[in-house]
Parts: structure tokens; C-alpha cells; sequence
């Protein structure tokens, strides 16, 4: 009886994708594979047969020659293409019923599809989010994104059925038994907005084929809840056709590819100064054109320049290596401390450290444990400001939440619900106080509103705006030397009505960026921050901040001196009249 028992599958369906508002991502569907028999066909009907075919599979005359052959084989039975699509299954259906197509049959299959396009032709939405599908003896297995992440989930269970055949081989349906029932795979829903998606990745686009650049991405998150809005790096490709893809356009940077941030990590020093009541965003520092430790190594600002006595929110909104490497030293009697106080405020803020996001992949980056790998003074100073330490824009971006939505630091996540049934996110956790948050949140409107070019490029009237931005060179290691002409463009900001809606964070990698000695882009960080912004009012529907000088700049700022002349003038006057 043990003998004449066999056992067969009936494979599972896997489950679908959704976005937010459920639209569909990521579904199964049926293709058919082509298969034949040759050894049915004569040569009159092969010719004709192949001569339908090529014209039906639009082959050239090596797949053409390739049919023939199959056809002209010895052999029992060959599959001719894996995966039609569905015009060609429809026009070889009525060839094989019309009797034009001989020896010919068409084999349904399970498939995983993708059925939105991306932004950048050639793709398809949120690819390197999604992740894809390959499919063995009819078991579907999900790799990468969010197909990886939740496989089990997506890719149910197959049913088991075991039955006695008799001598010919022929199972006798009378003695069929279920040995294990296996359910179909489960739904998904995750926190992207597909329309936001999509404009997201079209804006990146444009970037990419305007600075030249190596890659450009952006996430956009919730600062309250960490339900991730947005996500996607260009290049992309194909997810229906996942497996066949450069191995490179798979791994999502996002995660998987840390790099040196440079001077968005100011905040983060100005988050360690301000807890620690080393500064007020008041304090005047004294900034000058370079700062030695030593022979051979030298600190520069960007310009070469040194701006004297200013306000710390404006070594931040300037961005000034020197002033910030002085309030950096400060964070302790000696450098020991000083480095300490700095990389607990990294480790509390997230950098470092994995954020625990739900897709596959994520490295935590490179911050050197000053207790275990202590730090000279211009380490101290370098990594103040933003190198000799790599992160990942999901890292950044989790670290800025804090400093927009009142010190709170949220778990950066994707699942929403399983087959309709919500699923709980990890509770926020206080990193700084609300005092604190306050005053970088401030720091961060400054830099948007002061600074002339920032406040050209980024500001968005009637809207809440801040940011950083963040310029870092590139280490060739075959070369032992910097990159004089390629660096890392970073951007990091919010944007909202009234109460912050959006933390984004933004990375343009390796653009070639040299133009009479300045660093230019055709399209900047901050430039392309304000684009994917005004993408997340009109899909959000984020309402009018009711403050009437929201997105316009600050009153008596550089910024103000320059866009808005008249007022500034009107302003200036009236205060010397007043006095």
C-alpha cells in the first residue's frame, strides 16, 4: 500500500501588495510557457509553423533559426519560450485552434507582476522597495525589499494531497487525501503612497540625468509615526523581470550603502551642544579661516574664509567647519570627553547603529567608538563636521525626526496591515527634550530662511520648510587621494503646514560638481528637496501653514536683504527712524 501511495502539490498563491490607500503594487497572475512536440510535426507544418511563430514572438533570424531547430529535434518535447505575454498566448491559441500552429500547446503558470511603471522608463514602482519574485518547480521565493522581508507572510503554504495509483500510474481519485490543506499567501499593506512614489521617483530622474550623477535618492517619513511615505533610488530597473537584472541596480542604497554625510552631521553636533548646555543657538563662536592641530593637519572652511564672531545657528546655517569644530571641543574638559559626549549623542540619535527598518540588507554604517578607538583632536573636529563617519539616509533621516517632532525618536517602518488586520508599530522613545528639539528645529528653519541660496532654492510660500544641507568629498582608495572633482550632496529637511508633515532626506552620489572653483549642481540637494516637498503638499494634501511669514524669508536675514529688497529696506528704515 506504501508502494502505490504518491503524493502531489497544489502550489499556493502569493499574496498581493498594497500601498497605503490601496492601490495595488505587487500581484500573481498567469502566463503561459510555450511547449511543443516535435516529433508530432512534419516538415510542411514545421515550416509554416515556425514562419507563424517568428512573426507572433517577433523573433530576428537567430531566435528563428533557434525554433526551427527545437521543432526539428528528435526529441519528445520542448519548451520553446518560458513566458508569454498575453497577445501572444491570445494569437497562438487561435493559431493551435485554427490549425495553422502544429504540435504546439500552451502551459499555464504562476507569475509574479508588477504592474505599475516607475518613474524612470524602463521601471517599475518602488523596484528596489519591492524588491521580486523567482518561482522553482511552481514555489514562489521573494528576494530583496519587501518581497525578502515578509516571504514567509506573502508565500502561504502549498497543499499536500496523497493518493494510490494503479499500475498505469493513474492516481484513483477515490483514494485521494488531504495531507496538509496549506493556505494561500497573505496580503500586505505598506506605508508608501503610490502617487507620491511615483513623483518621487520621476523628480530623482530628472536629477540623475541633469547633475550626471553615479545615483540619486530620497526617502520621505512621517516624523511622528516612522510609517515611511516614499522611497527610491535611480537607477532602478524591472521587478518583473527581477532576476535577469544587473545585480548592482539590486541592493537598495538606502540601507546597504553608507557613505561620509559631511555637514548634516553640524545637527547632530548641535544636538550633542545644546543637551549638554555647551551653547545656545545665541552663543557667539568665533569662526576663522582654518584651525591647526599639528603639522600637516589643517581644518578649512568651505570658502577659505573666516566669518569672526557670529551666532552658533549661523555656524550652522553657514555651515562653518571651524566655528563648529570649536563648540565640538567644548563638549568636554579634554578631547576623551569632548569625543564621548559626541558619539553617545550619534548612538541615542541613531547613527551607528541599524535602525531596524523593515527590509533586508541594512548596514549600520562606520562610527568609530571613541572608548575603544579614541579620537585626536581633528578626528574630534572632522567628524563634527560630518567626515571620518559614514551613515545611510534611513539613518539621517531618523536622526532628524527627533529634532522635528519634539525629541522623539520613531522606528522607520513599511507594514501597515496583514490581509486587513493593522499591525503595531514600536513605541518612540525620548532622545532629547522638548526645549532642545525646539531650539534645533528653530536652527534648521535658519538655515532655510537666512542663507540666500537656501532660501532661493528651498523655501515654499505659506509652508513650514528646514533643512541642512550636507557636501562631502569622495575617498578614491585605488587612487590613496581624495576626489578632486566628484562629491556626496546631501540634504536633510521637513516640510508642513502648521505642524511638521515630512522628514525627507536626500542624496545626490557623486556628481560632478567643479565650476570655476565652486561647487555647482544644475539641480541641488536643497533644490531637488523643494521639488519632492511640493510633491508631498499636493499629494498629502498638507493645508496652509496659518503663520503669515511661513516660507517666506527671515526679516532682516541676508536672505531677506536679497529676495525681498523692498521689505528688507522697508524694515531697515523703520528701525532707524524708530531710533
Amino acid at each position: 500500500e506504501r508502494q502505490l501511495q504518491r503524493t502531489s502539490t497544489e502550489h499556493a498563491v502569493r499574496g498581493d501588495i498594497y500601498d497605503r490607500n490601496g492601490r495595488l503594487l505587487a500581484t500573481t497572475g498567469y502566463r503561459d510557457t510555450l511547449g511543443s512536440w516535435p516529433n508530432v510535426i512534419s516538415k510542411e507544418s514545421r515550416l509554416k509553423t515556425v514562419g507563424e511563430l517568428a512573426e507572433i514572438l517577433g523573433l530576428d533570424e537567430v531566435g528563428r533559426a533557434r525554433i526551427d531547430a527545437q521543432l526539428g529535434s528528435t526529441t519528445a518535447y520542448q519548451v520553446l519560450q518560458r513566458e508569454l505575454t498575453e497577445d501572444q498566448s491570445h494569437r497562438i491559441r487561435a493559431g493551435i485552434t485554427s490549425g495553422t500552429l502544429h504540435g504546439l500547446e500552451l502551459v499555464p503558470h504562476l507569475v509574479r507582476i508588477y504592474p505599475n511603471p516607475g518613474g524612470q522608463p524602463g521601471t517599475t514602482l518602488a523596484s528596489q522597495l519591492l524588491g521580486f519574485v523567482t518561482a522553482a518547480d511552481g514555489d514562489s521565493q521573494g528576494h530583496y525589499g519587501i518581497e525578502g522581508q515578509y516571504d514567509t507572510i506573502l508565500a502561504g503554504r502549498p497543499k499536500i494531497l496523497a493518493s494510490a495509483q494503479d499500475g498505469r500510474g493513474q492516481s484513483l481519485e477515490s483514494s485521494t487525501q488531504v495531507v496538509d490543506p496549506g493556505a494561500d499567501g497573505e496580503a500586505v499593506t505598506i506605508s508608501i503612497d503610490a502617487s507620491l512614489q511615483l513623483q518621487l521617483e520621476r523628480e530623482l530622474f530628472a536629477a540623475w540625468n541633469s547633475d550626471k550623477a553615479r545615483r540619486v535618492s530620497a526617502m520621505v517619513m512621517d516624523p511622528k509615526s516612522g510609517e515611511i511615505l516614499a522611497w527610491a533610488s535611480v537607477p532602478g530597473y524591472d521587478a518583473n523581470k527581477g532576476g535577469n537584472t544587473d545585480a548592482r541596480l539590486l541592493q537598495d542604497p538606502i540601507v546597504s550603502q553608507p557613505y561620509e554625510p559631511g555637514s548634516v552631521m553640524k545637527m547632530l553636533t548641535a544636538t550633542s551642544a545644546l543637551s549638554n548646555k555647551v551653547v545656545t543657538p545665541s552663543t557667539k563662536v568665533r569662526d576663522s579661516a582654518a584651525l591647526r592641530f599639528g603639522p600637516g593637519m589643517v581644518v578649512h572652511n568651505w570658502d577659505r574664509l573666516g566669518m569672526g564672531r557670529i551666532t552658533f545657528r549661523d555656524v550652522v546655517a553657514y555651515s562653518r567647519n571651524i566655528g563648529v569644530s570649536r563648540v565640538a571641543a567644548r563638549l568636554g574638559r579634554t578631547i576623551p570627553r569632548a569625543s564621548t559626549t559626541l558619539y553617545k549623542t550619534w548612538r541615542d540619535m541613531g547613527i551607528g547603529v541599524r535602525t531596524g527598518v523593515d527590509v533586508p540588507g541594512e548596514v549600520p554604517g562606520l562610527a568609530a567608538d571613541p572608548r575603544t578607538s579614541p579620537w585626536t583632536p581633528i578626528d574630534l573636529a572632522n567628524r563634527a563636521f560630518g567626515q571620518g563617519v559614514t551613515a545611510t539616509p534611513v539613518q539621517l533621516a531618523t536622526a532628524f525626526a527627533p529634532m522635528i517632532n519634539g525629541g522623539l525618536r520613531v522606528q522607520p517602518h513599511f507594514l501597515v496591515a496583514v490581509s486587513g488586520k493593522d499591525q503595531p508599530s514600536a513605541p518612540a522613545r525620548r532622545v532629547i527634550t522638548r526645549q532642545v528639539a525646539g531650539q534645533l528645529r528653530g536652527i534648521l528653519d535658519h538655515v532655510t530662511s537666512s542663507v540666500p541660496w537656501y532660501a532661493q532654492g528651498s523655501l515654499i510660500a505659506h509652508f513650514q520648510v528646514g533643512g541642512k544641507t550636507g557636501t562631502a568629498q569622495i575617498w578614491r582608495n585605488e587612487q590613496h587621494r581624495w576626489d578632486p572633482n566628484t562629491y556626496n550632496f546631501t540634504f536633510v529637511g521637513y516640510v508642513g503646514g502648521d505642524e511638521p508633515a515630512a522628514v525627507v532626506a536626500v542624496t545626490i552620489d557623486e556628481a560632478n560638481s567643479i565650476s570655476r572653483n565652486e561647487l555647482t549642481l544644475n539641480v541641488s540637494s536643497y533644490q531637488l528637496f523643494r521639488r519632492i516637498a511640493l510633491g508631498i503638499i499636493h499629494t498629502q494634501g498638507i493645508r496652509q501653514s496659518s503663520d503669515p511669514k511661513a516660507g517666506q524669508p527671515e526679516p532682516g536675514s541676508a536672505a531677506e536683504r536679497e529676495l525681498e529688497p523692498q521689505r528688507y529696506y522697508r524694515r531697515t528704515h523703520a528701525a532707524s527712524r524708530s531710533r
